[in-house]
């Protein structure tokens, strides 16, 4: 099989909110959920800039049910080893009570990051998905994320996850992406002419301050500082498994349909940014249920309207992989259900209180997962 035909490979990394079991609010327990997940099931999580998360990554995953069991198998333990740290996980884009201020993490890097951004790191308690997908070179990750500008902000409104904060209806569907888009180095990155014109913004970007080092260039869409991928990770945490397995087959058919137009000499729409950070606020406000920007015609259209746009860009990937039947199931259900923001506002509705909210979140996270003592696959087990 030539190579831009190949399926990549790909992984996903999730960061999970810890609230406390009784009040809901958030808890700073990361470090110990990690230190039970290592001890007890040898598997790594990583903690984060806020004390009060956890993240976790996947192995290299070669196909869709790879990823389901490795994502399920990473949740259950998440979510015991948090039971013993007396804290609970929630899968969802921002606390839904309480602010978000938060510890900051002992960790010597997060240390630093808290002194040059201050109030900024304090309130970091948010939670993504990052979903990466193998490339050749770095050369190809700037080019493919020339070809997913476009189609960001329709991946960000299909995960929608944080419609509440501070016990509030925050309006949005996405209030994570509202706060994340305060740092500097966050947002759609630029249309990069080449490699060196990736790196000479990224020295820009470091040498100002703006970003303290590579890895915090968080555009949207990058070439990965220690991954041969290009990293997507416009999107809040997925509510379920379902849903993170959704985004995770998207975004790899989008870069394999990338891959293919690379090949053919096709030159990726220069899509211009201030259209793009438009698109991605409306994303985060209306989420599925509303109206969307049409970056190609700088209109507003059905959100829903734009979701089959990206199915039809990248419907032969997906049946080249074996996944279309997969997503076109998993969609139909995202349809049929809503979002986690919807979701989060019909409990809210039907129960007047955002502790419902919380409980609500807490079962969609376990959903299809192992309950008790969680069966972890021998990639996700730390080596000795």
């Amino acid at each position: 099989m030539n190579a831009h035909h190949a399926v990549p490979t790909l992984g996903v990394e999730e960061e999970f909110l810890l609230v406390h079991p009784d009040t809901g609010r958030q808890i700073a327990r990361g470090e110990q959920v990690a230190e039970y997940a290592k001890d007890a099931f040898g598997v790594g999580l990583d903690t984060e800039l806020s004390a009060a998360q956890v993240e976790t990554n996947t192995a290299v995953c070669h196909d869709l049910d790879e990823v389901r069991e490795q994502l399920g198998a990473l949740r259950s333990v998440a979510a015991e080893s948090a039971r013993r740290a007396d804290a609970r996980l929630l899968a969802v884009g921002a606390p839904p009570l309480g602010g978000l201020r938060s510890e900051v993490s002992d960790d010597p890097r997060y240390q630093r990051l808290h002194e040059d951004y201050r109030m900024l790191a304090e309130e970091q308690s948010i939670c993504g998905c990052h979903v990466h997908v193998a490339v050749p070179d770095p050369e190809i990750a700037v080019q493919v994320g020339n070809h997913l500008r476009q189609w960001l902000p329709v991946l960000s409104l299909l995960t929608a996850n944080s419609r509440y904060a501070q016990g509030r209806d925050t309006g949005y569907a996405s209030w994570r992406s509202v706060v994340w888009s305060r740092w500097p180095s966050a947002g759609p990155p630029p249309y990069f002419e080449s490699l060196e014109h990736y790196e000479r913004t990224t020295t820009m970007l470091t040498e100002s301050g703006a970003a303290r080092d590579e890895r915090m260039v968080y555009w949207d869409v990058r070439p990965s500082s220690r991954l041969p991928t290009v990293e997507v990770r416009v999107s809040d945490v997925a509510a379920t498994v379902d849903e993170a397995v959704l985004l995770a087959a998207l975004t790899r058919a989008l870069v394999t349909t990338a891959l293919g137009d690379l090949h053919r000499g096709v030159r990726a729409a220069p899509v211009p940014v201030e259209w793009l950070r438009t698109a991605t606020w409306r994303a985060a406000r209306d989420g599925l249920a509303g109206q969307a920007l049409d970056v190609c015609s700088g209109r507003l259209v059905p959100a829903r309207l734009l979701v089959d746009r990206l199915c039809d860009r990248v419907h032969d990937a997906l049946r080249a992989s074996g996944d279309l039947a997969l997503v076109e199931r998993l969609l139909t259900a995202l349809k049929d259900d809503g979002t986690g923001s919807e979701r989060q506002h019909r409990t809210f509705l039907d129960t007047g209180d955002p502790a419902g909210v919380v409980h609500e979140l807490a079962t969609r996270t376990l959903t299809g997962c192992d309950q008790g003592t969680p069966a972890v696959p021998e990639a996700l087990r730390e080596k000795p």
